[in-house]
This record gives C-alpha cells, sequence and structure tokens, in this order.
C-alpha cells in the first residue's frame, strides 16, 4: 500500500489538479439538518449559497442531512422546507420535488456510505478504534486543544482494518489516517486557505461498528453521487474541509469548489443557536416578518448594495459576487428591526 501522505502532493500548486477548471454547470446545494428551526444565520449562508449557483446559471441540489438520529426530527424537515421557501429560494432537486439523484435524505443512503468505508478498509486507509473520549482527554498532553477539541494521538492507529474482526461485542469507531502535512485549496470567499487536520483534531471519525455513518464520509459521498461541484458553507466548517479533501482524494472523487461565509454573531459576539427562538425564521414568520424586506437586510450584510427595502431573490442574481461578501463576522439586528 502506498502512504497517503506519499500519495498527495500537499502545497498550494495542486489546487489545479484538485479543482478542475474546465467549463462545466455549476451544482450547488442547500443541506439544512433537521434539529430544530432555521435561523437567520442559516438563512444568510442558504441565501449566499443559492444566489452562487444561481448566478453562474447553475442547479441547486436541497439535501437534508439527518443521519444524527438522536437529534434529528422528521418534523423539522418539512419546517426547514417551509423556511427556505419562504424566504423565496428554490431548487431544482429535492425531497419534495424528487430528481434523478433521490433519495434526498441521508438517512435513506447508507448503503452508499458502507460502500465508500468498505473501499477505505480495503484500502488500510481506516482502522478501528476503541477509545473513549476520557481516554483521548487523559492521553492528550496538549494544554490547549484546537478548535475540533482534544486531538486524538493515534492510539489505536497500530491496528489494521481486518482487527475489527476481533473486537467483537465491543463497539468502537472508525478513523481515518491523516497524513502530515498542509491541504490548500482557493476559497471562494477567503481566497488561498490551508487546513492541517493532523494538527487539529488528528485522525477523525468516518464511521461506528454500529454501521452510522459519520458526518464527514456522508457529505463527501452524497455531493460526489449527486454531482455537487460548489459547496458553500459557513466559516464554522472550514476545519471540515482539508478532512473532506482527503476523503475525496482517497476514494477518488472529484473535489467541489468550497466557499465558506462569515457567521452570523448576535450582540454579544457570540455564534447563533437553534435554542434562541427569537431569531428563528418560523418565529419572525409568525411575527408578521416581510420576507423580502429580511432578503434586502442579509443581502446587504453580504456587500450587496441594495436598498433596505424588499427584494426576491432572485432579483439579486445578476448583482451577486463573492468578492463582495465581508471577510469579518455579521452582527446580527434584533428581531424587531425586521418590522420597521
Amino acid at each position: 500500500m502506498v502512504p497517503l501522505a506519499a500519495s498527495l502532493n500537499l502545497n498550494p500548486s495542486s489546487i489545479a489538479r484538485m479543482i478542475p477548471q474546465e467549463n462545466r454547470t455549476i451544482v450547488g446545494r442547500l443541506a439544512p439538518s433537521p434539529t430544530g428551526g432555521l435561523h437567520i444565520g442559516h438563512a444568510r449562508t442558504f441565501l449566499v449559497a443559492w444566489l452562487a449557483a444561481r448566478s453562474a446559471g447553475g442547479r441547486i441540489i436541497l439535501r437534508i442531512e439527518d443521519i444524527d438520529a438522536s437529534r434529528a426530527r422528521p418534523e423539522s424537515i418539512e419546517a426547514s422546507i417551509a423556511d427556505l421557501r419562504w424566504l423565496g429560494l428554490d431548487w431544482d432537486e429535492g425531497p419534495d420535488v424528487g430528481g434523478p439523484n433521490a433519495p434526498y435524505l441521508q438517512s435513506m443512503r447508507k448503503l452508499n456510505y458502507q460502500a465508500a468505508l468498505d473501499r477505505l478498509k480495503a484500502q488500510e486507509r481506516v482502522y478501528p478504534c476503541t477509545c473513549s473520549r476520557a481516554e483521548i482527554a487523559r492521553a492528550s498532553s496538549a494544554p490547549h486543544p484546537g478548535e475540533e477539541g482534544t486531538s486524538y494521538l493515534g492510539t489505536c492507529a497500530y491496528r489494521r482494518a481486518a482487527d475489527a474482526e476481533s473486537l467483537s461485542g465491543r463497539s468502537f469507531c472508525w478513523r481515518f489516517r491523516v497524513p502530515f502535512g498542509q491541504i490548500w485549496w482557493d476559497d471562494l470567499v477567503r481566497g488561498m486557505i490551508a487546513g492541517a487536520p493532523h494538527a487539529n483534531g488528528g485522525d477523525f471519525i468516518v464511521g461506528r461498528s454500529s454501521g452510522e455513518p459519520a458526518y464527514q464520509l456522508a457529505v463527501v459521498c452524497d455531493d460526489a453521487a449527486m454531482g455537487v461541484n460548489q459547496v458553500v458553507r459557513g466559516d464554522d466548517l472550514i476545519s471540515s474541509t482539508p478532512r473532506q479533501i482527503l476523503l475525496y482524494l482517497a476514494l477518488g472523487l472529484p473535489e467541489p469548489e468550497f466557499g465558506h461565509v462569515p457567521l452570523v454573531l448576535d450582540a454579544d459576539g457570540q455564534r447563533l443557536a437553534k435554542r434562541d427562538g427569537s431569531i428563528k425564521l418560523a418565529a419572525l414568520r409568525d411575527s408578521g416578518v416581510d420576507p423580502g424586506r429580511l432578503v434586502a437586510i442579509l443581502a446587504n450584510s453580504c456587500g450587496l448594495a441594495v436598498s433596505r427595502e424588499r427584494i426576491r431573490p432572485d432579483a439579486l442574481i445578476q448583482a451577486f459576487l463573492f468578492e463582495g461578501i465581508p471577510k469579518a463576522p455579521w452582527i446580527v439586528e434584533m428581531a424587531g428591526s425586521y418590522n420597521e
């Protein structure tokens, strides 16, 4: 087996190889998680993702990321669709309109994830890990955990994939072997950027012995299978991008372009949370907020020079540019101001 580190060209010049530059139809996606209603931060990011694809004459896929069975709520699927429709966003494929890449719920696509995991096992890119969170925390000597929490130090990395057979009856996860080095990409919002997953989290989880897939593997499998070639999301997921690039390379799948939109913060500088009902789209809708006015405010926050009067998303398509998006987080306005 050729070590993964030896098979990657981890430097900025590899971008041209990683991201094909040929003419192609842009395929973007909106991928809400049904763990509660969408809030203003989600609305802003989804608006940017929608405008990015539509301004390039591209297509949009709606996919529901509901693989976390402990948190996913079926009623939130319809709520998310209603929230996005209320904003004026549409899509060419999705659970409510169908399409050639169905099903559009991750919970119904698990066979695809298992097939990808089996490929990684055959390549010895993954190994079974029996370490608990407490054991990982004790083993780490780092005084300050990274943004992904305590880094995994590779305690179980000596194992081969076949060693899982000897762990019958024990719970374990499958970890991807992360090479040393930086992974670069040309971010649509932030420009050239690099991440070093070996130093930020270490070998990461791609699946569990129960058969449940992890987010990193599921999203790569789905984006590749659905032909998604432009991924626009919040910059809280920047650290996931180098991991996903490694999975694309290991699985021999084409990588999408990535763009990371700065987060929306509250007046105290904290990230918005779904538990804060006042900034949820459903609450705004119920209070009589005009969605066109909200879209105008979101558009202004993204550098689009439009008035704060109501406007539909499709009226913003021609004016959209990634270059206009501010690099700093946006401090959200008080909910009451949307009715003014």
